[in-house]
């Protein structure tokens, strides 16, 4: 799924047309001294912005919810958790493998038994994140195709 969303993104990005200087649209208002901290929010705001204005992100991100909180009830509440670490990691895979990883020292080390779990599911939380917004990119890009007339 990742690999198809980037290679869209990808081709559809070297395939639009370039716009000249005349065809370019112009700003008359004035410019206003930016602000690092004014503007970093709204560019945080614009990135993640396709993960939630869309309904194939938005269910994605139901998906992702609810199986890391069944992964947290089974860790927290159940008295046998099993294999409950499988859904949010295959649910977000192939960046939840690298929360996976940032994990796994944790379970050895003589730490506190709750930082594992809940490192973890931070990890598979950022890595569903990512996988919504590069499936609201790729939902957006084939949106906005031009149809194709019937041969």
């Amino acid at each position: 799924m990742n690999a198809a969303a980037l290679g869209a993104l990808a081709t559809r990005a070297t395939t639009e047309p370039m716009r000249s200087a005349a065809q370019a649209p112009t700003d008359t208002r004035p410019k206003e001294p930016r602000t690092p901290t004014a503007t970093r929010p709204k560019r945080i705001r614009t990135l993640l912005a396709p993960a939630v204005d869309n309904w194939l992100a938005r269910a994605y991100l139901a998906v992702v919810a609810a199986a890391l909180g069944f992964f947290l009830c089974a860790t927290f509440v159940l008295p046998d958790p099993g294999f409950a670490g499988i859904w949010p990691l295959m649910a977000t895979a192939p960046f939840s493998l690298l929360a996976l990883a940032a994990s796994a020292p944790f379970e050895v080390l003589p730490s506190p038994t709750w930082t594992a779990p809940l490192l973890f599911s931070l990890g598979t939380a950022l890595s569903g994140l990512l996988n919504a917004v590069l499936l609201g990119l790729l939902s957006h890009r084939l949106r906005s195709r031009a149809p194709r007339p019937a041969v």
